[in-house]
């Protein structure tokens, strides 16, 4: 073992350790002074494997199998009492729980809001922090499907010992290999909060991992260079594209997951702010790094979802106000579970999962009690993914235009186990109220390829369909999870011709409709257009602007404020080189 005395501070003392103290995300102000004067004295993981594992593997993304989500109970007992609820339906819950104390505490605490235990673990392990998303184990798995192992990193709150060591004890209770990057030189500092892959290699995170690992950095870490930080995460995790993003001005602790998440492979769920306002211009400015510089790794553009960054109570924005976000959500097997702050703009982050998982079970937690700590659901919460995974991997196909002479739309998807593929199917239907038909999956003579082919549907028709397939080994997955009520869909669209310019944008519905606070205007275009969104009275006069510029491919939400507003009726029209659409919006 090389880790002896490797960073240059000392441990908070004993007392503060031992209290069930409610940190915040960042260092409180007692962990600050306490670092101007005691020095820190680490000690790796006593089952750890100082080494990257000695096969290829790949990280995990959170889409996919859990067989367990992982939490410490200490401060917010209501919020992970509700976490516990949603979670203990899909998962086994395992609580760390800091005493014996602290576990009879949970205990009767879940019992008494009536949540059944039968699926909960309780775990006795020493920690300093609620979280776990920062410092818990990172899931990878032997070559893409086979044994789960544990990575550990260096925790970047190295006045918080006892946090650092729960991925060790996450490691004995679910008797899976560890392996940390605690000893040079591949000793690395990184937290969760701000590192996010798809599960095929990428991963994306803000530049924070840099500042923490450079030369006289504070963690006894390197130092590393850029390139030797992605040669570190691609042994020890399997990533091998680190896509890195400018930190935000007003976001304290720089981690991605408060303004930005993967939804799947192909699609970025972005927090946004009103133009020009709090932390806005840098978001925007990042993603179109993204888009100007990556593809999925399908080789397409990403596509962008938008939702709302809520101001505070007062109507305020960071960096004087809390830093609400939408973005720090739990993904757990067929249940999703995202923050609450005020209906008004809950409604509409509902909405937006659920547009984008159809059906799952999206539920919310109210976090006005956490979040102006710098973190809601996701940071206090970690994947466990399952033991036996059967990975299947697909692009979703998207819209396709009538053709007579197109015999149907092929589906093709990578499918592994690590007992190998007995079967597939594609299910589809253009009627979610009727049984869906079948197809079966042939191999595609590549790789892990399968392949089927949806017969051709009529012009209009809205098509759903999901994907089913059987190991060797008799164990069958879904894909989307939650199939047969979730599904992947594309529309047959009439096949355009003799027309000066086809659509390039199109308005969907306006909600809430009526109105009467914030208000949003979901536009899909199929390639970058300009555009511009105006709202008129119902003589036609220009009321409002609401947006004027290029809009990217894909679907992007408008926001107004229609609080502002007088009761009556207006009009938001849609205009582009192709044309115009309005709709009609009442203001209550």
């Amino acid at each position: 073992m090389k880790s002896k005395i490797l960073l240059v501070f000392l441990l908070l003392s004993t007392t503060l350790l031992a209290q069930q103290v409610e940190l915040p995300r960042g260092y409180s102000q007692e962990e600050l002074a306490a670092l101007k004067w005691q020095t820190f004295v680490s000690t790796p993981p006593t089952m750890a494997i100082e080494a990257p594992p000695p096969y290829p593997v790949r990280h995990m993304a959170e889409w996919e199998e859990l067989q367990a989500l992982a939490i410490t109970w200490r401060a917010y007992p209501d919020i992970l009492t509700q976490i516990v609820r949603h979670a203990a339906e899909e998962v086994r819950v395992v609580i760390f729980c800091n005493t014996e104390t602290v576990k009879n505490n949970a205990q009767l605490a879940l019992t008494t809001a009536g949540v059944n235990l039968s699926n909960v673990d309780f775990v006795v392990e020493p920690n300093n922090s609620v979280w776990i998303r920062d410092y818990g184990p990172n899931c990878v798995y032997e070559n893409d499907v086979e044994s789960l192992n544990f990575i550990d990193w260096v925790y970047n709150r190295i006045t918080r010992p006892e946090d650092d060591a729960v991925p060790n004890a996450a490691a004995l209770h679910f008797g899976v290999p560890i392996y940390s990057t605690t000893a040079n030189p591949d000793r690395l500092v990184n937290t969760g909060g701000n590192f996010m892959s798809d599960g095929l290699g990428s991963a994306f995170a803000s530049k924070l991992i840099l500042e923490e690992n450079e030369p006289g950095n504070a963690f006894g870490a390197g130092p590393h260079t850029e390139s030797a930080i992605d040669q570190i995460m691609q042994n020890y995790m399997g990533i091998d594209r680190y896509i890195k993003m400018e930190t935000l001005p007003f976001d304290a602790i720089h981690h991605i997951d408060m303004h930005m998440r993967l939804l799947d492979e192909e699609t970025l769920l972005v927090g946004e702010y009103p133009a020009g306002i709090s932390d806005g211009p840098q978001i925007e400015a990042n993603l179109q790094y993204v888009l100007d510089n990556f593809m999925t790794p399908f080789g397409t553009p990403y596509k962008v979802v938008r939702v709302v960054q809520p101001p505070d109570f007062n109507g305020t924005f960071p960096p004087m106000g809390d830093y609400r976000t939408y973005t720090n959500s739990v993904f757990v097997n067929k249940t999703i579970i995202i923050p609450a702050y005020e209906q008004e703009y809950d409604t509409i982050a509902m909405r937006v999962y659920r547009e984008n998982f159809p059906g799952y079970k999206v539920v919310n937690i109210n976090c006005n009690d956490m979040i102006g700590a710098s973190g809601a659901l996701h940071c206090i919460t970690k994947e466990i993914g399952a033991a036996n995974p059967l990975l299947i991997v697909h692009q979703r196909l998207a819209d396709e235009l009538e053709n007579d002479l197109v015999p149907g739309y092929t589906v093709d998807a990578d499918i592994q186990h690590k007992t190998g593929i007995e079967s597939a199917t594609v299910f589809y239907t253009i009627d979610t109220t009727q049984a869906y038909s079948a197809v079966p999956m042939q191999p595609s003579g590549t790789g892990n390829g399968w392949t089927a082919m949806i017969p051709h549907q009529p012009n209009g028709s809205k098509v759903f369909y999901y994907i089913s397939a059987t190991a060797n080994d008799t164990k069958t997955q879904v894909r989307p999870l939650a199939a047969p009520a979730g599904y992947y869909e594309f529309t047959v669209s009439q096949l355009v011709s003799n027309t000066n310019e086809p659509t390039s944008a199109a308005m969907k519905p306006i909600f809430p409709n009526p109105a009467s606070s914030l208000t949003a205007v979901p536009v899909k275009a199929t390639n970058v257009c300009e555009a511009e969104i105006e709202l008129t009275d119902i003589y036609g006069r220009s009321v409002l602007n609401i947006f004027a510029g290029k809009l990217t491919a894909g679907e992007t939400r408008h926001y107004f404020d229609a609080a502002q507003l007088s009761s009556g009726i207006y009009f938001v029209t849609l205009r582009t080189p192709a044309g115009f659409a309005t709709q009609k919006l009442v203001v209550k």
